[in-house]
């Protein structure tokens, strides 16, 4: 199979690409090439998108995988190359509601516009448009992969990686008392693997691409089982505490990963069942944060962090509770 990946260099991208050379199928990966290096065997492309396809125009491929934020990268694509199977990279982000369990009204589609902040709503319906784009010129051919929290080696967003990091150096560790909260990741390797099924296969269709709905609990449980040294002590910390302290929840600085507002608490609760139905295989929490906390380590322990609490912060925490 020859496979295009548009991008290709980080994360999600690069996990496709790796995964399809791993299979023995002939990959290219279409990106500036400023955010990295491709996949080892996988063929560089070099595209800036925002001036079009360049020496891709028009060309033919087995499989495509699209993972743009841009609705007009991605009209562009959808319109200008030819494919037997065509893969866009969605998000969770596009539904209205994330209040309501099992909600599936989406949220109305936006246009590129570089000078609107990127806000999560922002987002979500430019990926709304994007996803129209695609229908508009395949129609039911295509498979949407609307991604929920992704996980593992690669993530730079720290939303995961902070727990498997903080876990890891013990003591008394801040986390957040909604223990009921549900909470749901697919690591980048395991999706990456069902998306490159789905173009052997030609499976379409629009998918939730989540794993199981789990309690938070079970979850930090699972990581400190992996990482954790003996003694360490998980210490709930009510919200009215957090929000006293302005702690902010999913991501950012000074905040608490995977901790969601009330008014979020269905984002990480959608319907698993579909997807694992059409052959995603997830793999255990504590196997993603023991190669999460490898990774980084690699990084720098203590770098500055896109989402998770500084020390001072967690100890201000911890004495407010005692």
């Amino acid at each position: 199979m020859r496979m295009l990946v548009l991008g290709g260099t980080v994360f999600l991208g690069k996990a496709v690409a790796a995964e399809a050379v791993r299979r023995g199928h002939e990959v290219v990966c279409a990106a500036r090439g400023q955010s990295g290096p491709v996949a080892d065997g996988a063929v560089h492309v070099a595209v800036d998108r925002n001036h079009g396809l360049g020496a891709l125009g028009g060309a033919e491929f087995d499989a495509v995988v699209d993972v743009a934020r841009s609705v007009t990268w991605v009209r562009e694509a959808v319109r200008g190359l030819g494919a037997a199977h065509w893969t866009f990279v969605s998000t969770c982000s596009v539904y209205a509601d994330h209040t309501t369990p099992g909600s599936t009204a989406t949220l109305p589609p936006l246009e590129d516009d570089p000078a609107a902040p990127m806000t999560p709503e922002r987002y979500g319906s430019v990926k709304v448009a994007s996803e129209n784009a695609v229908r508009d010129v395949r129609g039911d051919d295509a498979l949407i992969v609307r991604a929920g929290l992704i996980t593992g080696p690669g993530d730079t967003s720290d939303r995961f990686g902070y727990w498997p990091n903080r876990l890891s150096r013990g003591g008394r560790v801040a986390v957040p008392d909604v223990p009921d909260q549900p909470t749901q990741h697919v690591d980048v390797r395991d999706l990456a693997a069902w998306i490159v099924d789905s173009a052997e296969n030609r499976t379409n269709g629009t998918f939730d691409a989540v794993g199981p709905a789990n309690p938070l609990s079970l979850v930090l449980g699972e990581i400190a089982g992996a990482v954790a040294p003996p003694g360490t002590e998980l210490v709930r910390i009510p919200e009215d505490v957090l929000h006293r302290h302005e702690i902010a929840p999913w991501s950012g600085p000074r905040s608490l990963p995977l901790w969601l507002p009330a008014s979020h608490r269905a984002l990480m609760f959608r319907e698993a069942g579909p997807v694992l139905s059409a052959g995603l295989r997830v793999r255990p929490t504590a196997e993603t944060a023991l190669d999460s906390l490898e990774y980084e380590r690699g990084l720098g322990a203590d770098r500055q962090r896109r989402a998770g609490l500084p020390r001072d912060d967690e100890d201000a925490l911890l004495t407010a509770v005692g």
